[in-house]
């Protein structure tokens, strides 16, 4: 069976989704799950499961799913920091993996409940950020970019569009996410994405600053919004979320500018006090199943890091260079790594920035 992308027509009704439940899905019989309620508290991104994923897992199980939202890895670790209000599944990204895991917040992993894990590909079965994948699944990966309307911007193979320059003053969206904008205020400059040098730190701060007045917006996950509705010209994005709305509007595209950028991979994890574990358990070798994982890289049009799930999707999603850059590309790319000391910096950059 071979999945041939289906764009929705509207992208906000993945939220909504409903339909039958894949036939062939490999999951885990589990003698423990008639002991929770079944129920799963999901914690997730916007417009970043299948369609009619958790209606499935719902008709498949009968495990019912409340799924709630966060605009960025911020919101989810400040969620969960103080104490897990009762979710069993979320989604953080590489660098929030390992600093969860450090701060002692997420659950190791029972992989005998998750037969599936066998169809991750090979380059994503093990991480430098969590050894053994002792705490994380892969889920999605990918970059960061330039999505931008081609008849109106022609320079965004260069993140001097977005940061500098009042070209297109007024009509331009930077991430709401301080840590990835002034990394990639440093890759622009010529620095590592991950650089903690004072003077480098520094030059960063003062480029965004002074850019600032030609930002219309710093959108909290719903740059690719903007762009659709004319709103914005160019937005600094995530590319899957580019190439949902690109599918609605052949005036829009997406880059990954010249200089480089972040190279991500985010994770399927059960934070530590999660109210159903087996539950939990059950969903993520679900999603690690070929059809459902291939069903959720046909909904939101992100690079999977499930093989058996790209097996079966169309060389129009598989050879997409804004799903799966070009080695080139990815070699100008970095991972963001964790340290106390770039997030505190960070951090405090970013609250002078938006003083400014």
């Amino acid at each position: 069976m071979t999945y041939k992308p289906r764009f929705m027509t509207s992208r906000r009704s993945v939220l909504k989704g409903t339909g039958a439940a894949f036939i062939g899905l490999t999951f885990m019989p589990y003698k423990a799950m008639a002991e929770e309620e079944k129920k799963l508290n999901f914690y997730n991104w916007d417009t970043y499961i299948g369609e009619n994923t958790l209606a499935d897992f719902n008709k498949a199980t009968g495990i019912e799913v409340k799924m709630d939202l966060y605009a960025d890895n911020a919101e989810l670790f400040a969620k969960l920091k103080e104490g897990n209000p009762g979710y069993d599944v979320i989604v953080p990204t590489n660098d929030y993996v390992e600093r969860m895991i450090a701060a002692g917040m997420l659950e190791e992993l029972d992989h005998s409940k998750i037969l599936n894990m066998s169809n991750i590909a090979d380059a994503f079965k093990d991480a430098a950020f969590d050894p053994g994948r002792k705490h994380s699944i892969p889920y999605m990966w990918g970059t960061l970019g330039h999505g931008y309307r081609k008849s109106k911007v022609e320079d965004a193979g260069s993140w001097k569009a977005s940061l500098e320059g009042d070209t297109h003053a007024g009509r331009i969206a930077l991430l709401g996410d301080g840590e990835s904008v002034i990394g990639i205020a440093l890759k622009y400059l010529g620095h590592s994405f991950n650089s903690v040098d004072p003077a480098e730190m520094k030059a960063a701060e003062e480029l965004l600053i002074a850019g600032k007045k030609n930002v219309k917006a710093y959108a909290d996950d719903n740059g690719q919004d903007l762009l659709a509705s004319g709103e914005v010209d160019l937005a600094m994005e995530w590319n899957g979320d580019i190439i949902q709305v690109m599918a609605e509007d052949e005036d829009l595209s997406y880059v990954v500018p010249s200089e480089g950028s972040l190279l991500w991979q985010d994770c399927v994890c059960i934070p530590k006090g999660a109210p159903h574990p087996d539950n939990a358990h059950a969903f993520l070798n679900y999603i690690l199943d070929a059809d459902a994982g291939a069903h959720i890289a046909d909904t939101i049009q992100y690079a999977t890091a499930n093989a058996a799930a790209k097996a079966k999707m169309s060389e129009e999603y598989t050879g997409n260079p804004g799903i799966f850059p070009t080695d080139e590309v990815i070699a100008k790319c970095e991972p963001s790594l964790y340290s106390e000391e770039k997030t505190r910096l960070r951090s405090e950059s970013w609250t002078r920035i938006q003083a400014a």
